[in-house]
């Protein structure tokens, strides 16, 4: 994106801090998702200003990880002293300053250390949380909005919807497993909503070739497999010509790398 942008989309840097976060709730929303809500005394000061942001969250797979989570000597990239526990980034669902809450929702595909640690969650463990080191903020400056994602995408997604107001247009495609994956999607503006289902042989890449974009200005947003987000851009930039300064692709997890889950 351009660092000079009309539209005033621009990035707002924060305090970088970790947390131990308390589980305080578990609730399944469909079969493949789950949502566990954090609390504490340490989530004092949490800031999550933009629909995107992503925090850090830490996994310890043994006892030396764990402990260095709890004295905070952890190794870094490049730096193999010392133990240094599973890193995954994930999206803020929501944060009430009020209720003093976090909830961050999980795909339990069966395996990775945070599906893994979701499927066992349960209230009175904790959670190691860092960040967000920065938001991306994207004012309400368009007439419309293009939103497209897998599973990984929903909570931005969600949380996008939620803010935008009663005369705005969106179009959303998203991709899950089966009807049983979707989810109800609350918004003020006027959203028109294409869930695909992989086990029925639909796909992104192929319902967004078949799109009829909303008018006005528009802003486009992209989450999935590394890999194909790139792709669906090329098809927004060649075949749709969206304005490159006003589209975000973002990759997800990859495919062929079980380091992002």
């Amino acid at each position: 994106m351009s660092t000079d942008n009309p539209m005033g989309i621009h990035r707002v840097m924060h305090e970088l801090k970790r947390r131990r976060l308390d589980v305080l709730r578990v609730t399944d929303l469909t079969p493949r998702m789950r949502r566990i809500t954090l609390g504490g005394p340490e989530l004092a000061g949490f800031i999550s200003l933009g629909s995107d942001d992503h925090i850090k969250l830490f996994f310890a797979q043994n006892a030396a990880e764990q402990a260095a989570l709890e004295t905070l000597q952890l190794a870094s990239k490049g730096n193999d002293d010392g133990p240094r526990p599973a890193m995954r980034d994930y999206t803020p669902r929501r944060y009430d300053a009020a209720l003093n809450e976090l909830d961050i929702d999980f795909v339990l595909h069966g395996d990775g250390p945070a599906s893994t640690w979701a499927e066992q969650a349960a209230p009175g463990q904790h959670l190691y949380v860092g960040g967000p080191r920065g938001s991306m903020i994207v004012p309400d400056s368009f007439d419309s909005y293009l939103l497209i994602g897998d599973e990984t995408a929903l909570p931005a997604i969600a949380r996008r919807l939620e803010e935008l107001p009663a005369n705005r247009q969106v179009l959303a495609l998203i991709e899950v497993a089966n009807a049983a994956e979707q989810q109800t999607l609350r918004s003020a503006a006027n959203v028109e909503i294409h869930w695909l289902h992989r086990e029925a042989g639909q796909d992104l890449l192929s319902a967004v070739k078949g799109v009829s974009l909303p008018g006005g200005s528009l802003y486009s947003w992209v989450a999935t497999e590394s890999a194909l987000s790139r792709r669906i851009r090329r098809v927004l930039l060649d075949d749709f010509a969206v304005n490159e300064d006003f589209l975000k692709a973002a990759g997800y997890w990859k495919l062929d790398d079980s380091s992002e889950d």
